[in-house]
């Protein structure tokens, strides 16, 4: 964990942002994946992680906005925990770690929050995301299971996210660890995109370097010869020469801070004309982004901005024809890239999304633009020195999507479609850098994963 004074830093600033009443900020337990006593690996609340540090089951954090108190409960162990987990630290001394002197069992939890809510105070919680946290919140508060999720604080979620979503020096440290990590997944995976080789081997051994990193994948790693299927998470496939593989994969440090990269690597180490073309054009667009990505600008704008450079590349294909402008304004580049440019990431890969993407990545002055393809942008408010982004342009040929729009007439003035048609098994390529927003501009993290074509032939050759 952080230094003590980190967390009691960051507590104070949500006791600043004019709440009253208490905020509840629960937790996570195990998770059990086949019976209870054989769980999945375990992942505390990235909130709770933030204002609380403590990385173990069992815990709920409240502060009282008014009189400035602070508690975590929980239970410490017994003797039977101690066979099977070894002696460990008692609450007391673990809550003095993240600077809270009080501490009490967890089942002291019910009466703090009933007398708050027996002396009409208000009991702000963050929206629950997992059934057993639903279930407590119930039992704390009387409110369904059902809808507790959408009886969440408002006021409550826009404090922390305006504070985690500026990213301290230390938290930006710990990313390069996330990134430094990500960067031996994808070379080692570049390396591995030979002719005759499982997906899974490929897909398998990245996790493990993830594991050996010091935490798990950031996320479901997405390793596909069909990329064309953006979220691609059979590892089934045994990778042939002349595909492209598309490889979207991040880890976490030991602080739980994620990385998420993309990268598309040519089977066998040799792009085609084609495939080059392709790849070219999404590679303008990543770093038209970065380069746009600034301190006041719109994540909106630069994402259409990259839209505009996939356009200009497809029309000078022959793909794409008429005005850029005017067919990125009516969406008609979405039928090759019809997803956002990129998100928020921190503590989680698609940072706070647990606390509603909205809120996180829009907000009074931008709102969602309502068009297949930018309708899927998870960011798209001004951007601020701190903020930790990632770029992920793409191009894809989708076959059921190319039938659709076709035999309605989508966007035909702006397609076209005979020669479209050629590339039908074409697959996908994305193109992903995490980047930091810096008072002048934007700066990739870390060393940058081989990107450049010429580079990335040489990964897979040198293997």
């Amino acid at each position: 964990m952080f230094d003590k004074n980190t967390y009691i830093h960051r507590r104070n600033k949500l006791k600043n942002k004019d709440l009253t009443g208490i905020g509840l900020i629960l937790g996570n337990g195990e998770s059990p994946m086949n019976c209870q006593d054989n769980t999945y690996h375990y992942r505390q609340d990235s909130s709770f992680l933030y204002f609380f540090g403590l990385d173990f089951p069992g815990l709920a954090g409240i502060i009282d906005f008014e009189n400035g108190e602070e508690f975590i409960f929980g239970d410490d162990v017994d003797i039977e925990d101690i066979i099977w987990m070894g002696p460990q630290v008692s609450l007391k001394e673990n809550a003095a770690k993240v600077g809270i002197s009080k501490t009490a069992p967890f089942s002291k939890l019910f009466d703090v929050v009933k007398a708050a809510m027996d002396s009409g105070r208000k009991v702000h919680f963050l929206p629950p995301y997992r059934g057993e946290n639903k279930i407590l919140l119930e039992k704390l508060t009387g409110l369904s299971a059902l809808s507790v999720q959408n009886q969440a604080s408002l006021d409550f979620i826009k404090a922390v996210i305006s504070i985690r979503e500026i990213k301290e020096d230390q938290e930006i440290e710990e990313i390069k660890k996330a990134c430094a990590t990500g960067y031996q997944m994808h070379v080692a995976a570049m390396r591995m995109a030979q002719p005759g080789t499982w997906e899974q081997k490929i897909a398998g051994t990245i996790e493990g370097i993830s594991l050996a990193g010091g935490g798990m994948a950031s996320f479901p790693i997405i390793l596909s010869q069909n990329g064309e299927t953006l979220h691609n998470h059979s590892h089934a496939q045994i990778l042939q020469e002349g595909k492209l593989m598309l490889c979207d994969a991040g880890a976490e440090s030991l602080l739980k801070y994620a990385s998420d990269f993309t990268r598309t690597t040519p089977v066998g180490g040799k792009f085609s004309t084609k495939q080059r073309e392709i790849y070219e054009i999404v590679l303008a667009a990543n770093n038209k982004a970065t380069e746009l990505a600034k301190p006041g600008v719109t994540y909106l704008s630069v994402h259409l901005a990259a839209a505009e450079v996939i356009a200009s590349g497809l029309k000078e294909l022959g793909l794409m024809k008429g005005d850029v402008k005017e067919a990125v304004a009516s969406g008609a580049h979405a039928m090759f890239f019809p997803h956002g440019l990129g998100h928020m990431m921190g503590l989680d890969v698609h940072d706070m999304e647990d606390l509603g993407q909205i809120y996180v990545g829009y907000d009074d002055e931008i709102q969602p633009v309502d068009q297949f393809g930018t309708a899927y942008l998870r960011l798209g408010k001004r951007l601020k020195p701190g903020f930790v982004v990632t770029n992920e342009p793409g191009c894809y040929f989708i076959p059921a999507l190319i039938d659709k729009w076709q035999a309605e007439g989508i966007n035909k003035e702006f397609i076209n479609f005979d020669k479209v048609n050629e590339y039908r098994d074409f697959g996908g390529i994305r193109l992903e850098d995490d980047i930091v927003i810096t008072e002048s501009g934007s700066q990739i993290i870390g060393e940058r994963i081989p990107i450049e074509p010429y580079d990335v032939e040489r990964t897979v050759q040198e293997a």
